[in-house]
């Protein structure tokens, strides 16, 4: 399906503060700046790329306010506060075309259940099955084969992508987003070690989910062996990541993908892990604290930290020692002449008279 914008429709998405130019070619796709041809919309998101704005085909062009230069014949640069933030309202304005919401109903392929309470502008779509007592609210749209549990709720303007469960009694705020196969209300992993064998322990809690949170594709999230696991307002979560029972997840934290995170942990506010970080069970994330990409974070990190490594340790200090691992062999070669010569010395120095 092609989209086509005008560049004033362009304009009037992304409302710039000047403009300068002009084209009259259709826009069709978006592109990187160096890839950008004729039609294309192409930004300027990442300043170590300003070089190659001169020399990019695009059309049309965002550019951040302290931009200085010119477009070429038949190219319109639109200057704004934020090009990425700008492109990001056209792409919500293509994806609205491209995945229009369906008409409110039931699929006839569905299984709903007479005691679900399901909103009348609500859409649940092909093979879709809710259970007795769980709530779809307003304008919320289930895609195929999505599986609520009985007492679930589901809250108004959420989109849940194919194949997503949301278990018995876990609820889902507004405007969420999940994307297929996420699990809400998986089992917990908790086992007793009784006479010689595993014992099960009954996860008896549930799942709760903040507005305006987006979870990627084939994560999961454990109920909680008792009360709520739970994902603050405005969250992010990538592809693939673990959960555990009983983890507390604030607000606007990003978890990238891969992130595992153990039983009882506490992520403060504002918290950013990078792929596949670990965190192990019962520690405390603080506030705004961030970790780089595969740490294994063994103690509690204090508000505000940036750790890495394995076990995590500050940043800045993991980056030094990285840096000192990478010497070492030199070293050990360096301590050998040095031990070599000082055992030539000793023998080569005559033996004192007593």
């Amino acid at each position: 399906m092609q989209v086509l914008f005008s560049p004033a429709q362009i304009a009037e998405i992304v409302k710039p503060k000047s403009a300068l130019g002009d084209t009259a070619e259709s826009i069709r796709s978006i592109a990187s700046l160096e890839d950008a041809r004729p039609g294309d919309l192409s930004f300027l998101g990442n300043p170590k790329y300003k070089g190659q704005v001169a020399g990019s085909k695009a059309s049309l062009i965002l550019v951040p306010g302290d931009y200085e230069g010119a477009p070429q014949p038949g190219q319109q640069y639109l200057w704004v506060d934020n090009p990425s933030a700008a492109l990001s309202l056209v792409c919500a304005r293509v994806e609205q075309i491209l995945w229009p919401k369906p008409e409110p109903g039931i699929h006839p392929s569905a299984v709903v259940s007479a005691k679900a309470r399901i909103a009348t502008s609500a859409s649940i779509g092909p093979l879709c099955v809710v259970e007795d007592g769980a709530e779809v609210g307003e304008r919320t749209h289930l895609q195929a084969q999505v599986f609520v549990g009985r007492e679930a709720r589901i809250g108004a303007d959420c989109w849940l992508m194919p194949g997503v469960v949301v278990s018995t009694l876990c609820e889902v705020g507004q405007r969420v987003r999940l994307h297929s196969g996420v699990v809400l209300g998986a089992d917990g992993f908790g086992y007793e070690f009784v006479s010689g064998r595993h014992q099960k322990v009954p996860q008896v809690g549930t799942v709760v989910i903040g507005n305006d949170v987006e979870i990627g594709a084939n994560s999961t999230f454990d109920r909680a062996r008792f009360s709520r696991t739970v994902v603050g307002e405005g969250t992010k979560i990538d592809n693939l990541v673990q959960v555990g029972h009983n983890v507390v997840i604030g607000k606007h934290c990003i978890l990238c993908s891969q992130v595992g995170v153990s039983g009882s942990v506490v992520i403060e506010d504002y918290v950013v892990l990078a792929g596949q970080v670990g965190v192990a069970g019962h520690l405390t994330i603080g506030k705004g604290a961030k970790a780089g990409g595969q740490a294994g974070i063994s103690s509690s990190v204090a508000a505000g930290s940036y750790v890495n490594g394995t076990p995590a340790i500050p940043y800045l200090l993991e980056r030094r020692l990285a840096v000192l691992h990478q010497r070492m062999p030199e070293l050990f070669k360096r301590v050998a002449r040095i031990e070599e010569s000082l055992k030539l010395d000793i023998e080569q120095t005559p033996a004192r008279e007593h």
